[in-house]
C-alpha cells in the first residue's frame, strides 16, 4: 500500500503538523503501514484486555487524623529564618530577572 506525496501531505494537514517536501520524500511510511497491518492480523481472541500494565495494587492505609497546625514546628527546621516571621520558607533565588 503505497501513499502518494499528496496523500501524505493531506495526512499531515489533518493532524496539524508541517512537513517539508524534502522530508516527505525521505519518509518510509509504507513500512510502518505494513507493520500495522501485520499487527492487525494477530489473533487476540483469547486475550483479556489489559487496563494497567502493572498488576500490583498500592497498599492502602487508614485515614487517621493527626496533629494539625504545626506551622511553628515546621518552620523551626528552616536554615534561613528570613521568612519565618511571615510564615513561609525563604529559599535561594535560582533565576535572574532580565
Amino acid at each position: 500500500m503505497a501513499f502518494s506525496k499528496k496523500q501524505l501531505q493531506k495526512f499531515a494537514d489533518l493532524i496539524k503538523i508541517e512537513i517539508s517536501d524534502e522530508k516527505l520524500e525521505k519518509m518510509n511510511i509504507d513500512s510502518v503501514i505494513e507493520w500495522l497491518d501485520k499487527l492487525q492480523q494477530i489473533d487476540t481472541s483469547g486475550v483479556q484486555p489489559m487496563l494497567n500494565p502493572s498488576e500490583h495494587k498500592l497498599p492502602l492505609r487508614e485515614d487517621v487524623v493527626t496533629e494539625s497546625n504545626m506551622r511553628e514546628q515546621i518552620l523551626a527546621n528552616t536554615p534561613d529564618t528570613t521568612g519565618v516571621s511571615r510564615g513561609y520558607f525563604a529559599v535561594p533565588k535560582i533565576m535572574d530577572e532580565e
